[in-house]
């Protein structure tokens, strides 16, 4: 288990780093599998962190909007 919780960057910068290795065949079909499923995961990581922020930051405007 993570020492700590995985944050936007880092999961991007995995994401990048898989996806690189990908582009560069620097994966055997033994690996394939599990970082597809590894890229799928911070996907839906990074897509839920976004949307969370994007409605912090409407209730927060909405907020100024009110004053």
């Amino acid at each position: 288990m993570e020492d700590h919780k995985l944050n936007y960057k880092e999961a991007m910068a995995e994401i990048e780093d898989i996806v690189s290795k990908l582009e560069n065949n620097q994966l055997d079909v033994d690996e394939l599998s599990e970082k597809v499923k590894k890229v799928s995961g911070l996907i839906t990581f990074c897509k839920s962190k976004l949307h969370e922020t994007e409605e912090e930051v409407e209730k927060i405007l909405k907020s100024i909007d009110n004053q």
